[in-house]
């Protein structure tokens, strides 16, 4: 049976490949590198095929003006609609209610539990994110607000202490820096990476929120990102490592451009990866029709029901 994990780099487009503006040009990832065959993730790698992992662009206007946000580029992967012309607008950063309504009504979470399966989220949230959502001072983005209506919890620091769930910034460096955070374990970033390998085992469907990507884009700092994508990148090899590549895919995208154009700090009208890695019959039968955010929805349903799901 065919394992999936999503890997949700939020804010992160297909960019020309321009050294004084994309950090992707010039950050060192020679993990990256070597699935790609020596290409960087820019535009004009794709499509690409090799040994382990493919490479495509995929669409985020949708035929809707504007740039695109993160509520409704996210509730398309989610639900394969096109929730931008359905409601008329790019919309975010959380979801509005019509946004609310269309997660709610059915989602990938839904649908894996539906088929027998199991999902999960991996990301641990620490108390006052919970406290916050239940005196509504905080709302739900649109990617939680998924799997609480698939009636999945999300995971807590006690998930993150017992190395059932991981911080967002994979390490637990940045968790362990908040004085008010609960205590958590930190790994080193080829650590976290195995960690992420082994916590997929454990689902059918397993998707991992990496929103540091986004927020280093809008601050637009060219050092901070390229170390963010630097320690990525060691965290991807050892996910890597440990990964079953005869029979479990990886899916790395996002739901905007952004952290690929550092000379803007708000999002862009680029096309997002979609960076499969594992066997190449099942990258292909992901892959079949992927033009758009909403391919993404059928593609990953489509690897699933070709398995028996228990």
């Amino acid at each position: 049976m065919t394992q999936i994990l999503i890997l949700f780099l939020d804010g992160v487009g297909l960019g020309p490949p321009d050294t004084n503006t994309n950090p992707f040009s010039v950050a060192e990832m020679p993990n990256l590198l070597s699935l790609l065959d020596g290409r960087r993730l820019t535009l004009d790698a794709c499509p690409f095929n090799g040994e382990r992992a493919s490479l495509y662009a995929l669409d985020t206007t949708l035929g809707v003006p504007g740039l695109p946000q993160s509520a409704t580029g996210q509730a398309v992967l989610l639900t394969g609609r096109n929730v931008p012309a359905e409601i008329g607008e790019h919309y975010g950063p959380k979801p509005n209610p019509a946004v609310a309504r269309i997660l709610q009504e059915d989602n990938l979470f839904i649908q894996i539990l539906g088929r027998g399966g199991s999902a999960a989220l991996l990301n641990a949230y620490p108390p006052r994110y919970f406290e916050a959502i239940s005196s509504r001072r905080r709302l739900y983005s649109a990617i939680p607000m998924a799997v609480h209506a698939a009636g999945i919890d999300l995971m807590t620091a006690e998930d993150l202490q017992a190395g059932r769930a991981m911080s967002p910034d994979f390490t637990g460096e940045g968790w362990s820096s908040q004085p008010e955070f609960p205590p958590a374990p930190v790994y080193s970033p080829h650590e976290a990476g195995k960690l992420l390998a082994h916590l997929s085992q454990n689902h059918t469907l397993s998707w991992f929120d990496y929103w540091l990507s986004d927020y280093a884009g809008h601050r637009g700092g060219a050092e901070q990102a390229i170390q963010l994508l630097e320690t990525f990148d060691i965290v991807l090899g050892g996910l890597i490592q440990a990964w079953d590549m005869a029979n479990d895919l990886i899916i790395l995208t996002s739901d905007h451009g952004n952290l690929e154009d550092l000379s803007a700090r708000g999002h862009t009208s680029n096309p997002v990866p979609a960076l499969i890695i594992g066997p190449f019959e099942i990258r292909q039968r992901f892959a079949q029709d992927l033009t758009d955010l909403t391919s993404f929805y059928p593609g990953v349903l489509r690897v699933l029901d070709s398995d028996s799901i228990p």
